[in-house]
């Protein structure tokens, strides 16, 4: 046995190192098929369809919290026996990507239109390729435990007939149709937004108050009346088709139906009366361009206005312009300002802070423009999206966010999906240069269907990367055909995602799946907030503050950054990632390593394998008390996981095995290996099942290192596979609480034992005794005599102490001593020669000042009749209780600072 130690130990280095770890277990994982679902009919299924992340790139720590926090509830579950399948995927990231493609195109000193459409999408592809394993590969680094036999892609050949389907389906509902409507146009891009993939950035500007003059009612009117509106868009006067009032508003009741003349075009245009018009904002008068706002559109179309286009999709001011025909949007901003000041039309200028609409993507300012587009009406899908969230069907963790998911919902317009790129999902509809007619197929077609023509082309344009990505969790099943996959693992379980995307896709994701298989698509969304600095800063590579989370790991180990983003957030909150979280938890690692070595060293010799833990008998205070603790801390973290409180899980999870387990059982189990046979082999026991099951609590958060170790304690300890619970920890069985070891009575007890030894060890701290050097101990400690004299051998060796004496109580008290309190425990120092007095006395008033604050919050709560009169009576009586025992310390200190002076 001896030998075998030595060969295990051999092989379990003394200090962890990852970079031999990691990549070993991932490929015994993934090749032994352990991320594949057991298709078992008879247990509950638990799914994940990973957000798929875009192909430009590398992942960044977004993509790195994602992945932790959904294999974190995939392992959990894979644990708890679940038929478990988490769906990794990429999305092909339209404008995105096309951005990153044409810009290497420019450093080559040409462009897509140089090279045409086909040769374009073949370089696409090479990146994306490229990229594709990339992202793959990294996602493994991270420990993502997801079955890659299903990996998908947004444009691959399955999800693009799910595209298909839909956009046929929807158009034939009626649900799709094109039109020419005002949209978010970028000049960059050169092509159509939806209002989602505009960023509004408050702006400091100008508001510009112009007066227009108005028609004459008489001829040969002498007097010029005139009407002011107020703008932050000079430039786009020259489109104006009329001056809007509200009908309620006074000032301006005369004046609707008369016409005004518009500055430097003159054209005439009416003034007209809508509930649009927000009369406190500037002038109560508002001008409106039809051509260019989206509300001023819908004016337009309720009173029948023209429709003026002055700035163009080049963002340049078009021949309707007149003079300023040709020039850039601001620089005819520049010139009509100057012209209007001279013309004496300006009545005055303020400053104006603008949200002011960037694109997403190349942050280029959008401009609202009139286009034939494809449009989905988004209202009758978004009726049983909200249902499914008010009715619970559907539970958003934190809840607050279902107010932000409902009031985008009741205020939704219709979406914009045509985009004028050529990397992404082609629109399925043909028209006809011959009869003119259009036709929208699921399948290609060569032939008009209705004149048989042969002179047809398809629309240029592809439809919105989120139009692919909104059909996620069904179409990587296998949607629109009912495959076994479909049919097992549909509605998925929960879609953990980024709070910043709920509108982008979370919420279409519902009305999708809602609208098409008539069922919720998942049953719980986990929003989890942004990863920023350590000041609390966003990460962008402007500020050099972005953090590479291959360097982290490189540096620290994967468990370690796991952990760091696990732990330091909670869900929907922004969390800051702290250098020093990510060394703690590096350190974290080293004592699940260092215990580890501990235990398979300290046990080596002993038989007896590993005892589950419904099996453990306690022999001592101790093994009662640790074993009452796992069973709590199994209970609590089993809880907090259920309902997606997965950092503080694991914060508990880290306190107990940290704390209890090895500051405290660790050392104590020292003490116990010294005893009998009977003595060891009940501490063995205890020590290799608390190990056990402490490492399949940590799995899911830190699955190398705990994989590691349970192999090496369970070769160690269970030579015969038969005895082993599973063939690897990452299929283990979850632990099950074991509620005949919840002790109250001993954990109360070992914590009066832990506060001695505390009280003793912060003594010898302050009294700088060497950590060599044993120190006498008196103790007066009434009724908790018997319990401190069974425990004296655990003092003598935590608290580095001769032997105890025990007193029920004293009849005289130590000269020259330091005297302290656990509870009612007087303890007393004899530190001849060793005690300053004035330093004593430092400490004393201080622990009474401790005492007095602690009072008055008690009694301040306790003279609260609201707390009185609702609390239950058992909790009022322990608030009693512990005034009383306050008050008894603070007399006993009291009583020692007298006796020194």
């Amino acid at each position: 046995m001896i030998e075998q130690e030595n060969q295990i130990l051999s092989s379990l280095p003394k200090t962890y190192e990852p970079q031999t770890v990691e990549g070993k277990w991932y490929r015994f994982w993934e090749e032994g098929g352990y991320f594949k679902p057991s298709g078992d009919a008879d247990r509950p299924t638990f799914v994940i369809s990973m957000p798929p992340p875009n192909v430009t790139g590398a992942l960044h720590l977004g993509h790195a919290i994602t992945a932790t926090v959904e294999d974190i509830l995939i392992r959990y579950h894979r644990m708890k026996g679940d038929d478990t399948l988490w769906v990794p995927g990429e999305d092909h990231a339209g404008i995105a990507t096309q951005t990153v493609v044409e810009r290497l195109l420019a450093q080559e000193g040409t462009d897509r239109h140089a090279i045409g459409r086909e040769a374009f999408i073949e370089r696409v592809w090479q990146w994306v390729n490229q990229y594709k394993s990339r992202i793959q590969d990294q996602h493994r680094r991270l420990g993502a435990s997801c079955d890659w036999s299903r990996e998908r892609f947004t444009l691959d050949e399955g999800l693009s007939r799910a595209v298909r389907e839909v956009f046929v389906r929807l158009y034939e509902e009626g649900l799709i149709y094109r039109g020419e409507r005002i949209i978010n146009w970028c000049p960059r891009c050169m092509s159509a937004l939806s209002d989602l993939e505009v960023n509004h950035i408050d702006t400091a500007g100008t508001l510009t108050y112009v007066r227009y003059p108005l028609l004459p009612q008489n001829d040969g009117e002498e007097t010029t009346e005139y009407i002011s509106v107020a703008t932050t868009r000079p430039e786009t006067i020259l489109g104006d088709t009329a001056v809007a009032v509200n009908p309620k508003d006074s000032r301006y009741k005369d004046l609707i139906g008369r016409m005004a003349i518009l500055p430097v075009i003159g054209r005439e245009i009416p003034i007209v009366a809508d509930e649009a018009v927000d009369p406190s904002f500037g002038t109560g008068a508002v001008k409106v361009t039809p051509a260019h706002d989206p509300v001023d559109f819908e004016i337009g179309e309720r009173h029948n206005l023209p429709f003026v286009q002055v700035i163009g999709f080049d963002a340049k001011m078009t021949a309707e312009a007149g003079p300023y025909a040709g020039q850039d949007r601001y620089e005819a901003r520049k010139n009509l300002v100057e012209e209007l000041g001279r013309l004496g039309l300006i009545v005055k200028t303020e400053d104006y802070i603008v949200p002011l609409g960037h694109c997403q993507r190349c942050d280029t300012v959008i401009e609202p423009l009139i286009s034939k587009q494809w449009f989905v009406k988004m209202r009758p899908l978004a009726t049983p999206a909200m249902g499914a969230v008010k009715y619970s069907l559907m539970k958003i963790v934190p809840e607050r966010f279902n107010k932000v998911y409902m009031d985008w919902l009741e205020n939704i317009h219709d979406w914009c999906i045509s985009r004028q790129l050529w990397w992404g999902h082609r629109i399925p509809v043909w028209y006809c240069e011959t009869c003119n007619q259009m036709t929208v197929s699921r399948e290609d077609i060569a032939v008009c269907p209705h004149c048989d023509s042969t002179d047809i082309h398809q629309d240029e344009d592809v439809l919105d990367t989120w139009f692919s990505s909104w059909l996620w969790p069904f179409s990587t099943l296998g949607w629109p055909e009912m495959t076994p996959d479909l049919l097992r693992y549909y509605p998925t379980s929960v879609m953990e995602t980024g709070y910043d995307i709920i509108f982008f896709w979370v919420a279409r994701m519902a009305m999708s799946g809602m609208h098409f298989l008539g069922t919720i698509p998942f049953h719980t969304i986990y929003l989890h907030g942004l990863v920023r600095d350590a000041k609390g800063e966003k990460m962008s590579k402007s500020k050099n503050n972005v953090v590479d989370p291959l360097d982290v790991m490189d540096q620290y180990g994967t468990d370690a950054l796991r952990f760091t983003l696990a732990t330091s957030s909670s869900p929907g909150n922004d969390m800051k990632l702290v250098p020093e979280r990510i060394i703690g938890n590096r350190n974290f690692a080293n004592k699940i390593w260092n215990v580890s070595r501990f235990v398979l060293m300290t046990t080596g010799e002993i038989g007896g394998g590993i005892p589950a833990i419904d099996e453990v008998q306690a022999a001592t205070l101790a093994d009662r008390w640790i074993l009452s603790r796992l069973a709590k801390l199994t209970q609590e973290a089993t809880r907090l996981i259920d309902e997606f409180q997965l950092g503080e899980a694991g914060r508990q999870i880290n306190d107990f095995f940290w704390s209890d387990f090895a500051d405290w059982y660790l050392e104590i189990a020292k003490v116990q290996m010294q005893g009998d046979d009977t003595s060891r082999q009940t501490t063995t026991g205890i020590l290799r099942a608390v190990l056990d099951q402490s490492m399949r609590l940590l799995h899911p958060y830190m699955p190398f290192v705990t994989e590691e170790v349970w192999q090496h304690l369970y070769r160690a300890c269970e030579p015969s596979e038969n005895r082993w619970p599973a063939s690897a920890l990452i299929v283990a069985p979850w632990p099950k609480v074991n509620m005949r070891t919840i002790d109250e009575e001993a954990e109360q007890t070992f914590g009066l034992l832990q506060e001695v030894i505390i009280r003793i060890r912060d003594a010898r701290n302050q009294m700088n005794v060497e950590p060599v050097r044993r120190v006498p101990v008196i103790m007066a400690a009434g009724s908790q005599v018997a319990i401190l004299e069974a425990q004296a051998s655990i003092i003598e060796f935590l608290a580095r102490t001769e032997k105890p004496e025990l007193h029920t109580e004293l009849p005289q008290k130590p000269d020259q001593s330091m005297s302290l309190l656990a509870g009612q425990v007087e303890i007393y120092l004899p530190l001849a020669g060793l005690l300053d007095i004035g330093k004593e006395l430092g400490r004393l008033d201080k622990e009474i000042g401790q005492a007095q604050q602690e009072i008055e919050r008690l009694q301040g709560k306790l003279a609260n009749e609201a707390f009185v009169a609702k609390a239950k009576p058992e909790v009022v009586e322990k608030e009693r209780e512990k005034l009383a025992t306050q008050e008894e310390r603070i007399g006993k200190l009291k009583d020692r600072r007298a006796e020194l002076l």
